[in-house]
């Protein structure tokens, strides 16, 4: 027979141990938001999931149940082989922790395959990450890399990560790369999904001395960066990159890719172009129509975000963060410069 598991014991026991956890959500709500790292073997498809949900609303919870025994019924072989192959434990769960995830837990101890049950499902998750948020103490001092648009600062951040340095990646969780244009060829991420993928981060560096991330406005795309990480920009470090505009204009190319995207970097301009020059906007249209990208990077870069992020620092240093400027030629020259940044900074923060 199963058992139940809070989340709280659930997740001190994986900090001991491997746990799959195994949504058996349908496909579309485990889709919008899960917890990280789970598995989805539904027992239900969204088509499914309406019905049997209709029925319980239209003619009562017994007929509901017949329909979704009847449903279950055919896909037991195989969800009973997927189960099979996933080895060491395993945590089911669904909404809260109902019918869907006992149902599945009681087929798998019937067949010999002792599972758990996540007390209060998905929704007892979300509380705890959304409490979390709140109370977390994180002491860690930031620091942080800003610099022009098409600095290299999340390419920096992730090889500074790949060598084993506390980097939260806010562009990688959010699916999303902060402005107007932010959005072209990525997947965005949910505030559900983004709020418990910082939380994994800030759990996995609190006893950190110190942690990296990108300087990000409150909102990178739809996504509200919580205060815990936020508000605790004051307290630490910023890293200022200089680079020139053809190298940053290059690197801005690499990341999107607009050729690709002709027709989503020219709707994203649209939202812009009134707050730009008129004779420039037009220009910058002109060469998005006819693929000359590079142009139309440059005097983005030169009429429309130099200014506001000279505005955005100029506002960020009056508020007392310590600073640190790198001048490079190249983002690999940036990349070294930043590294001898980050060796000077927690060289002075031991000697204090």
């Amino acid at each position: 027979m199963f058992t139940d598991i809070p989340w709280t014991e659930l997740s001190e026991k994986r900090l001991h141990k491997p746990v799959t956890l195994i949504d058996v959500r349908s496909p579309g709500e485990f889709g919008n938001a899960t917890i990280p790292g789970s598995v989805n073997i539904p027992l239900f498809n969204d088509e499914e999931r309406a019905e049997v949900g209709t029925i319980y609303t239209q003619v009562g919870t017994e007929a509901a149940k017949e329909r979704g025994l009847e449903l279950v019924s055919a896909k037991l072989p195989a969800f009973i082989k997927q189960f099979s192959a996933i080895p060491g434990d395993k945590v089911v769960f669904c909404w809260r922790g109902g019918m869907r995830s006992k149902t599945a837990a009681t087929v798998l101890s019937l067949m010999g395959i002792y599972s758990q049950c996540l007390s209060g499902g998905y929704r007892a998750y979300r509380q705890w990450v959304t409490e979390q948020l709140e109370t977390l103490a994180f002491s860690p001092t930031p620091i942080v890399l800003q610099g022009s648009t098409g600095s290299g600062k999340t390419e920096i951040l992730l090889r500074l990560k790949q060598e084993g340095l506390p980097v939260i990646d806010l562009e990688g969780m959010a699916g999303h790369r902060g402005s107007i244009f932010g959005g072209i060829g990525l997947r965005p991420n949910n505030q559900k999904t983004f709020d418990s993928l910082l939380l994994d981060a800030l759990i996995e560096y609190r006893d950190e001395p110190f942690v990296l991330f990108e300087a990000e406005s409150k909102r990178v795309g739809k996504i509200v960066v919580p205060d815990v990480l936020y508000g605790a920009r004051s307290r630490g470090y910023q890293i200022t990159l200089e680079l020139p505009v053809e190298v940053r204009a290059a690197q801005i190319l690499r990341d999107y890719e607009p050729w690709k995207h002709e027709q989503a970097c020219i709707a994203s301009f649209s939202r812009i172009r009134e707050r730009i020059h008129t004779p420039i906007a037009a220009e910058i249209d002109g060469c998005l129509r006819t693929g000359r990208y590079e142009p139309a990077v440059e005097l983005l870069l030169t009429h429309y975000y130099d200014p506001l992020y000279a505005h955005s620092t100029a506002a960020a240093l009056d508020s007392g963060i310590r600073n640190m400027t790198v001048a490079a030629d190249s983002i690999e020259t940036a990349y070294a410069e930043v590294k001898r940044a980050i060796e000077a900074i927690i060289g002075n923060a031991q000697a204090l």
